[in-house]
């Protein structure tokens, strides 16, 4: 797993895992509420897409799951994102990242 950045929505979105089903989106919640001690202020979920928003280091993001592109966390302000924003995206998945591989990394030993 690697980190992808994309920039399509008019922001920076990092693309968590764009093979990842609902039981990863739920793994990167838990992580992002219990090692970061984040909590979510809006939750809308459709039949193919879930849309969590919650605040790191004053700014607003937004956690995506979409049965169509994986799990990814962009700005929620999306195309008024400052660079700012679109930097705090980029260092909350790089810590995500490395929470998820710490993980794979303890269940994989023998």
């Amino acid at each position: 797993m690697g980190l992808t950045l994309r920039t399509t929505l008019g922001c920076t979105e990092a693309v968590i895992a764009d093979d990842g089903g609902l039981k990863k989106f739920y793994q990167v919640a838990d992580i992002l509420t219990d090692c970061f001690s984040l909590r979510f202020t809006n939750k809308e979920d459709d039949f193919d897409a879930i849309n969590w928003d919650f605040k790191f280091k004053g700014h607003n993001l937004t956690l995506h799951y979409s049965i169509y592109n994986g799990i990814s966390i962009f700005p929620t302000k999306v195309q008024a994102a400052v660079t700012k924003d679109n930097t705090a995206v980029v260092m909350l998945a790089t810590l995500i990242e490395s929470k998820l591989f710490g993980q794979q990394d303890k269940r994989n030993i023998a």
